[in-house]
């Protein structure tokens, strides 16, 4: 075939294809961690609560106003990104957060540096309904789950760089050394319209609009060095085509797709996941991380501080590993089991800060310590990896970005609800807020046990069987192509119901090897 018209930027060998996927989910990563995590440690900064004065509802609004920015954005997201595309809007994301970045860092007042977070919110927004929708859509099969799974694994490099500039500038005796972190904030956005040069768009996407010959470039590059007559890339591409254009075929609207019963079921677990990512507790300890150790009896913002990086770089490490091995169980034992330790922590939590929160003894106060530990252990694990696999993964495409974008609201808007509410939880009830969460957990795992659907090591498109009761292409699954266990007669690969690129190459496989693509 011709040279096709992927960019010259974009990398020709597998492995740096995927190394450039995963790049977006780590500095996209980095970008949305750097600003919930900043706020966390700026509320133990002397510079900053001195600098506005700060009262717990002062305190709880410059947090949470990131949130209705992003819960916004969220909303009209989806449309954008199917119309403009997933890679076009992650870049215009960028400049959006690093404007609101840099009015936060020069704010003079409380109404301006609300109104930075705000903008930096909206940029947020748009770039956790687009990358992940991207990279789910773009990386092969067997690195999808690590692609994904590093998108809030590096979560914790973001929080290590936010709690790390804020503890280099602490001691600072200006007043003004609370912008220092705030201004940072605009570098990950930089670097994120870096690494999109080296990106390509996803392939169903263009298969979308009638771009198939770029999208099957890019299916060959990412699954076999670039090779287009590679049976499992032929495969890919019908399934693909043949799901895409049966969606087409139904002309259903927007509204129409989301109130479908298959369809509703993905949306609720969709929108219930976020709930799952937001609300099991480990909110509380990204925000309002010195409040808890308050409760254990440590109150030197230092300290609080120095454990904040201890904690961050644990998390990041056990995130990490989570996301190398998340293929290795399904994602409804890796979700449950990382709830049952999170509940289990949270109980423990409970227990020791009301028994040693004020008791001054030390072996008290190590051990509430360390059940915050255990507790973000469990999280990482389980919860982190999932965070951005699970969504776009039971979303059909027809729905995907909307859903992302449903997904990323009900995110923000539950962000918003911890932000809000758990300063008051904590003056009025303290440590029983711990109680309060642990014991909605259980109701979460419930959930996943009796609602969820296994999606590990199957397509996007082999996903749509367990929610329509049928697959919509007639190609064996991928797993069975790669272990050539499965049997496909060749002429399925060619004639009207494959795009005339493909049909060329189909009939020039028939005629060379009919064994490579008759029997796979």
């Amino acid at each position: 075939m011709s040279g096709g018209k992927v960019s010259s930027w974009i990398p020709r060998n597998q492995n740096l294809l995927v190394a450039c996927i995963v790049g977006i989910s780590i500095v996209d990563s980095v970008l949305v961690a750097f600003d919930s995590s900043l706020m966390g440690s700026l509320n133990v900064m002397p510079s900053y609560i001195s600098y506005f004065t700060l009262t717990t509802t002062t305190k709880s609004l410059n947090t949470a106003v990131s949130y209705v920015g992003g819960a916004i954005a969220a909303l009209i997201a989806g449309p954008i990104v199917d119309w403009r595309g997933r890679k076009e809007c992650i870049y215009w994301s960028a400049p959006i957060t690093i404007i609101g970045a840099v009015i936060q860092g020069c704010a003079q007042n409380i109404g301006m540096f609300l109104g930075g977070r705000f903008i930096l919110g909206i940029g947020l927004g748009f770039s956790q309904v687009s990358a992940p929708t991207l990279v789910a859509e773009t990386a092969p099969v067997q690195y999808r789950a690590f692609a994904l799974g590093l998108y809030y694994a590096f979560w914790g490099v973001g929080n290590l760089l936010a709690t790390g500039v804020c503890y280099g500038t602490q001691d600072l005796t200006s007043t003004w050394a609370w912008r220092i972190p705030s201004l940072v904030q605009a570098v990950p956005g930089i670097l994120c319209m870096i690494v999109l040069l080296f990106v390509p768009e996803s392939p169903r996407w263009l298969i979308s609009k009638g771009r198939n010959e770029e999208a099957l470039e890019i299916l060959a590059i990412a699954n076999a060095e670039g090779r287009t007559d590679d049976p499992v890339v032929l495969v890919q591409y019908k399934e693909i085509t043949d799901t895409l254009r049966w969606e087409k075929e139904r002309q259903l609207s927007l509204v129409q797709a989301i109130t479908l019963k298959a369809n509703r079921k993905r949306l609720i677990i969709a929108a219930t996941f976020a709930m799952i990512v937001m609300l099991p507790g480990t909110n509380i300890v990204t925000f309002y991380f010195g409040d808890m150790l308050s409760s254990a009896g440590i109150s030197s913002p230092k300290t609080q501080l120095e454990i904040n990086i201890i904690l961050t770089s644990w998390s990041l490490v056990i995130a990490v590993v989570g996301s190398i091995y998340a293929d290795k169980v399904g994602r409804k034992t890796l979700c449950v089991a990382a709830l049952v330790g999170g509940i289990i922590s949270l109980y423990a939590l409970a227990g020791l800060t009301a028994t040693y929160g004020t008791s001054g003894n030390k072996s008290g106060v190590y051990g509430t310590i360390a059940m915050i530990f255990l507790y973000n252990a469990s999280y990482s694990w389980g919860i982190t990896p999932l965070t951005v696999l699970y969504p776009p993964e039971v979303l059909s495409f027809d729905i995907r970005a909307a859903g992302m974008g449903i997904y990323t609201c009900v995110t923000k808007l539950s962000g918003l609800f911890v932000a809000m509410v758990i300063p008051f939880g904590m003056d009025a009830i303290g440590w029983k807020v711990y109680i309060v969460n642990a014991s909605v957990d259980i109701l979460m795992v419930l959930g996943v046990i009796f609602y969820w659907v296994e999606t590990r090591g199957k397509t996007l498109e082999e996903v749509d069987k367990m929610f329509d009761g049928r697959k919509h292409s007639d190609v064996p699954d991928l797993e069975t192509v790669i272990q050539g266990k499965g049997m496909i007669d060749s002429t399925v690969l060619v004639g009207e119901s494959i795009s005339p690129v493909v049909s060329r190459i189909g009939e020039n496989v028939i005629k060379g090897n009919k064994g490579k693509v008759g029997k796979l």
